[in-house]
């Protein structure tokens, strides 16, 4: 089969990864793809997708989460995309491209991204069952099965980047891990002898064996040829049922040898400084294929994306060049902070070193300085915190003393001077992006970008590793500042002050009521009014969740608090679009007896009501009218339900899979744990709803990382993701802190969650709070981990009183006449039912008669009116 190019030139792409996706990105921004026709060749089942994310995949993030590729990308611009369809020969002379299918492709431009093979050392039986490299998405899906089913031991081959990442993966899949380096220590292209010694004490921590200075000899198998060991050089033998390689990789340039193309000694694919190939100025090669001009072949991504543009740009007969690339990197390997930037070995002819090492926290830094004071390079272990502004600052004269700027907080001598503003605007800030501090300058004065976000989609800074996501906030704010930009901070125009701040000022002054709150502290034009729709809400919610150490009433319709509600508060309900309410018992991780599952199914049946199983593992009863609410909570309560907040801003549910009490992957009782989390948790007040689950193992079946705060199971423990967010603008969770006890888990979250209520916005969940507080997820893990603020014994202790002081808000109602009395439709007529909140009969249950609630006509026979049947 034949597909003949038209009569718009062609462009043919083979290979589809990170920067083969870069590549169609840059052809679409040049409006390349409107005048070209674009083929694309991809040997992987799937398109593009995060590599360098690759491990996170073993934390429950799923290819389709891992993927780059937005569908509506490549229909919008005609690419003509071909998944588990590799180019297998190339015709240079009739410039045609031959795919595995048989379709035949003719080209005017051919761009080859092939990337790089995994290498394996030649050893005997290296093919052997249990034995994998790690390199696709497939890979680690054949790892984990194997890992479950076949394995108790594992070890990885390498110690570099992707070696420590495997070990992790692994150590998570509760294997015993080993890692096996020939190097004398690990990392050895990024660390030096000081910094892999730092590594290899934090590693060792966490439970994993480290072999340094031996190779791999031979795989021992048995009698069926799995894998049951690994003989070493130094004559030692290592007991394992599972091996990964992870010794490097190698430029995939066979498609280029053979069509004649020029290859180096040593692989990859001798290109110009355009990035066309040396041999046929018709076809370029970019990213881990290609040895560019300065004769080096680049394995990492930023250098790759640069490789893209410069070739996209050359297609379009723009200027641009590729003479090489930053190596500068920043990755959290096993947890810990790792970073390297500029000449971090100091090859550099009469060059210094600064050096701060503490073995017993696990740091290590140096700075390779030169004879007139310029930075021209670096190592972090442990902290790499100042990363991205020592890595901007990587060519000239700091403005402070180099011993200041690897000192720990607090000790140096004038680190406060490295704001943004001693930045150079020729400092590269994004890396990975090649984005300079200029242009992010030029995003906010220029595109009028006033947030990160904005500038992040403007300029692409901060989109792929996100390390310097920190730096980039701070640059934003100082243009802001810079350009008199004076943006009101207050909560709304009653209050010229923030949330944080006013629940600041009520813990403080220990403040109970809203308009005390108001007429003090309020903008002087509000003070004795009755403040807004807005504030009210937010200072009632503050309120709330400070109540037992303020001495506030904790129940949120007492007094002046029950004005200052939501709609859905003033009932304690959810109101739903036909005026009735629904009413959602708390069932603790889902789980429930059949008693109670019976006396559900009989209020519903009793009180004519609509079920439904949520997805939060609860089960919603609607179409109860405001006076049935009572009723319906008094036979719930006596049959030991309680409310499930699914009505506030507050605590909702925490999922549980079975954990390992029933299923045969189940490492830890994610049952017990998750409903130990929400009697504890429940009725918390806070800035936005809170979600959370808990999984018994790596397969996440309970969604933890798309919740607030999710917990997954480890052979060690508990690890605590935060941030996550479904809906309408959904989030990944972070990972916070790994293979903790139960008590160090309940700890954490305690402080997570009372940092998060004190500091958030109105209406703010965890997942724009996490990217919106400066510092994002390091400045957290310092603060509710390391406790570096001082607070974690106060976050504690309100989170102690908290639950200290819990009451359930419907019991609190069916026990109280006076607060009974809010409970109808017509306070006038309190035994009068609303006459539009009708219901129309469904697949056997109701639905609103919402025909009746147009034109808001009395219920006529035959209509059911949801009354109780008793």
């Amino acid at each position: 089969m034949t597909a003949t190019p038209e009569a718009t030139p062609t462009i043919v792409l083979v290979g589809h990864g990170m920067v083969g996706q870069r590549f169609l990105e840059a052809l679409a921004e040049r409006g390349l793809t409107a005048t070209h026709r674009v083929v694309v060749l991809c040997e992987e089942p799937r398109p593009a997708y995060d590599r360098v994310a690759l491990t996170s995949y073993f934390s429950g993030r799923t290819p389709e989460e891992l993927s780059l590729t937005d569908p509506e990308f490549i229909t919008a611009h005609g690419i003509e995309l071909y998944v588990g369809d590799p180019a297998v020969t190339v015709d240079r002379g009739a410039r045609e491209v031959t795919a595995r299918s048989g379709r035949v492709f003719g080209y005017d431009t051919l761009v080859l991204a092939t990337g790089s093979y995994p290498f394996v050392p030649p050893v005997p039986n290296k093919d052997a069952e249990g034995c994998f490299v790690y390199r696709t998405i497939e890979d680690l899906l054949a790892i984990e099965e194997y890992a479950r089913t076949r394995a108790t031991t594992g070890a990885v081959v390498g110690g570099g980047l992707l070696g420590l990442e495997a070990a992790g993966a692994l150590k998570g899949l509760g294997l015993t891990s080993h890692i096996v380096e020939f190097a004398p220590r690990l990392m050895p292209v990024q660390v030096d002898e000081g910094g892999g010694a730092a590594l290899l004490r934090t590693i060792e921590e966490m439970g994993l064996s480290v072999h340094t200075g031996v190779g791999t000899q031979e795989i021992v198998v048995d009698a069926s040829g799995a894998v049951t060991g690994m003989k070493l050089s130094d004559g030692s033998e290592l007991a394992t049922d599972l091996v990964v390689f992870s010794a490097g990789v190698r430029p995939r340039d066979q498609l280029a040898r053979d069509c004649g193309l020029t290859v180096g000694e040593r692989g990859g694919i001798a290109v110009d400084e355009q990035c066309r190939t040396v041999a046929d100025p018709h076809v370029f090669a970019i990213g881990e294929c290609a040895l560019a001009a300065d004769g080096r072949v680049y394995g990492l991504v930023a250098p790759g994306y640069d490789q893209a543009e410069t070739a996209a740009a050359t297609i379009a007969a723009d200027e641009a060049s590729f003479t090489g690339a930053d190596l500068s990197t920043k990755l959290k390997l096993l947890g810990v902070d790792v970073a390297s930037f500029g000449d971090a070995h100091g090859t550099t002819g009469d060059c210094l070193d600064v050096v701060y090492s503490d073995s017993r926290a696990g740091l290590y830094k140096k700075l390779v300085i030169g004879r007139d004071g310029t930075l021209l390079g670096g190592i972090l272990i442990g902290d790499a915190e100042a990363y991205g502004t020592l890595r901007a600052l990587t060519g000239s004269v700091p403005p402070v003393a180099p011993e200041s700027l690897v000192l720990p907080a607090g000790a140096g001598a004038g680190a406060e001077g490295l704001g943004p503003a001693a930045l150079p605007d020729d400092a590269i800030i994004c890396s990975c992006n090649n984005v300079r501090k200029g242009t992010i300058r030029e995003a906010v004065t220029e595109h009028r970008c006033t947030t990160v976000p904005e500038v992040k989609k403007c300029t692409k800074a901060g989109t792929t590793c996100g390390s310097c996501v920190k730096v980039l906030g701070q640059l934003v704010a100082a243009e802001l500042e810079a350009s008199g930009v004076e943006v009101d901070k207050g909560l709304c125009g009653c209050f010229s002050q923030t949330r944080e701040e006013l629940y600041e000022i009520v813990l403080a002054l220990r403040i109970t009521a809203y308009q005390d709150l108001l007429d003090r502290y309020g903008r002087e034009e509000a003070r004795g009014t009755d403040g807004c729709e807005v504030c009210k809400p937010a200072v009632g919610s503050i309120i709330a969740s400070l109540a037992p150490v303020i001495g506030a009433s904790g129940y949120v319709l007492d007094g002046e608090q029950a004005a200052l509600q939501d709609s859905n508060d003033h009932f304690l309900a959810n109101l739903q679009k036909n005026g009735s309410y629904s009413v959602v018992p708390r069932i603790p991780g889902g789980e429930i007896t059949p008693e109670k599952l019976i006396v559900i199914g009989e209020i519903a049946r009793d009180f004519g009501l609509y079920t439904k199983i949520t997805g939060g593992q609860r089960i919603d009863l609607f179409g109860a009218r405001v006076e049935q609410l009572p009723l319906i909570w008094t036979r719930l309560v006596d049959a030991g339900f309680e409310s499930g907040h699914a009505y506030g801003k507050a605590l909702r549910t925490v999922k549980s899979c079975v954990g390992s009490t029933w299923c045969r992957y189940g490492v830890q009782d994610s049952v017990r744990l998750a409903i130990d989390l929400e009697l504890r948790y429940r009725g918390l007040r806070s800035p936005h709803k809170l979600k959370s689950a808990v999984s018994g193992c790596a397969r996440e079946c309970a969604e933890a990382q798309s919740k607030d705060f999710g917990v997954i199971a480890t052979a060690g423990g508990w690890n605590l993701y935060v941030g996550g967010n479904g809906g309408a603008t959904p989030r990944h969770a972070d990972l916070l802190a790994q293979d903790l006890s139960d008590t160090e888990l309940v700890r954490l979250i305690d402080r997570f969650l009372m940092f998060y209520i004190r500091t958030a916005d109105r209406l703010e969940r965890t997942s724009a709070w996490l990217e919106r507080i400066p510092g994002g997820l390091e400045h957290v893990r310092e603060v509710v981990v390391e406790d570096s603020l001082g607070i974690c014994a106060e976050l504690e202790s309100l989170m102690a009183a908290h639950v200290a002081h819990y009451r359930d808000e419907w019991a609190e109602t069916i026990n109280d006449p006076e607060k009974l009395a809010r409970f109808v439709s017509f306070v006038n007529a309190p035994d009068t039912p609303d006459p539009v909140v009708a219901f129309v009969p469904e697949r056997d249950q109701i639905k609103p008669d919402l025909p009746l609630l147009a034109i808001g006509l009395r219920p006529t026979a035959g209509l059911l009116e949801g009354s109780a049947q008793r």
